[in-house]
């Protein structure tokens, strides 16, 4: 037994008291290795888990109340006997926690009362996808204690998105919840939302001589919910022209053929983020390939040409005016590098992380740099981990 599941099982006693039968949940976030939303117009991408998670212990309490205390938070309680969305709940965990209720009582099981706590070490705001982790960890604990059949890894994931979308009121793609999921790193197409399909792959960037690193800006990207939810709106809006629900159903030949249309009905900004799409689902599927056979110098130049369709089509970098603090992290990275690696916008953008690829011998160097501009442990480097989320009896 781990040291930080032994810590959580004295916490629970000290919270909730003794005697119970516990069950132990893990959920890792995510880095988005490739496919700069692209997840939610039904494109491609590669994700990978990350050795940073969501650590809880669980019992049933004989009510139907959820009392969730998680390091650092303050704890609170849920009545289960209602599990409609609430809209004092909108962004918050309660709403997540409601909404997992409502998706596994829809897997036929009954609802009970639990007691929950939790640790993470995901720097929160750093665009690694926590709140899919908290999904996760809260639908598997639920999962374990009430029971029922086992829910698969897609099944799950799908659950969590609707809960985001619906509980907690961010539009989002698939791509969080299934890499959490699934663990280690995979390909997935999500052309088909109910069925999305999903490769994975032993790959080790330490072994082709670099590091995944990801630098956190500090900012709170929580103020940037509406500026993330216009990507896929304006995505959407030109798919919509077509007769079309998602850019993954638009062929780039029939868009290519409306441009001048499109951008004279929808403004520019829509029409670069769908050239994006475009962009970006290629190079999304030629990174794979070049991951697949040990080719990380082309992996590494399709990345920068990834970057630089995020950071001038789809603009998700930077929204202008003086705080700029991506586009700023952005530069630093490049100004340490120079030509070597990679460096790129992470996850929604915004404000949250971006994502390097550093050679082994100038990790340290390059830690150091970052950290010394964006603040002392702001910057570290990930290992992709191979298991996805489970709770299992303790």
């Amino acid at each position: 037994m781990s040291t930080v599941v032994s810590e959580l099982i004295d916490r629970f006693s000290d919270q909730f008291g003794e005697g119970r039968t516990l069950a132990h949940v893990h959920a890792p976030a995510r880095s988005e290795i490739a496919g700069n939303h692209t997840d939610h117009e039904g494109g491609h991408v590669v994700a990978g888990a990350l050795d940073v998670s969501i650590e809880g212990v669980a019992a049933l309490n004989g009510t139907m109340t959820a009392r969730v205390a998680s390091a650092g938070y303050e704890p609170f309680e849920l009545d289960l006997s209602d599990l409609a969305p609430r809209e004092d709940e909108k962004v918050s965990t309660a709403g997540l926690v409601r909404g997992m209720a409502a998706e596994l009582a829809a897997t036929g099981r009954e609802v009970q009362g639990f007691d929950l706590v939790m640790t993470s070490d995901i720097p929160g705001g750093s665009g690694l996808s926590s709140s899919a982790a908290l999904e996760l960890a809260v639908g598997r604990v639920m999962e374990t204690l009430w029971p029922g059949s086992p829910v698969t890894p897609t099944a799950m994931a799908q659950s969590a998105q609707r809960s985001e979308n619906f509980y907690f009121g961010k539009p989002c793609g698939l791509m969080d919840q299934l890499s959490e999921a699934l663990g280690g790193i995979a390909h997935i197409d999500f052309a088909d939302p109910a069925n999305p399909v999903s490769e994975k792959l032993d790959f080790d960037f330490a072994d082709k001589g670099y590091a995944l690193c990801l630098a956190y800006m500090g900012t709170d990207h929580s103020v940037s919910t509406a500026d993330y939810a216009a990507v896929p709106g304006e995505m959407q809006a030109v798919a919509a022209e077509f007769g079309c629900t998602r850019l993954c159903e638009v062929p780039a030949e029939r868009f290519d053929e409306r441009v001048s249309e499109l951008r004279a009905k929808l403004g520019d900004r829509p029409v670069l983020r769908a050239l994006h799409y475009y962009i970006e689902n290629r190079l999304v599927v030629e990174r794979f390939e070049a991951l697949r056979t040990g080719d990380i110098d082309t992996f590494l130049d399709l990345t920068r040409r990834s970057g630089a369709s995020s950071g001038m089509y789809l603009q998700n970098v930077s929204c202008g005016g003086n705080d700029q603090p991506a586009m700023v992290a952005l530069a630093l990275a490049e100004h340490l590098l120079g030509d070597a690696g990679a460096v790129r916008i992470h996850g929604g953008g915004f404000g949250g992380s971006i994502q390097a690829f550093v050679p082994l011998d100038m990790v340290d160097f390059f830690v150091r740099g970052m950290d010394g501009w964006l603040g002392e442990g702001n910057c570290r480097t990930y290992r992709i981990a191979s298991e996805g989320a489970y709770a299992q009896w303790l």
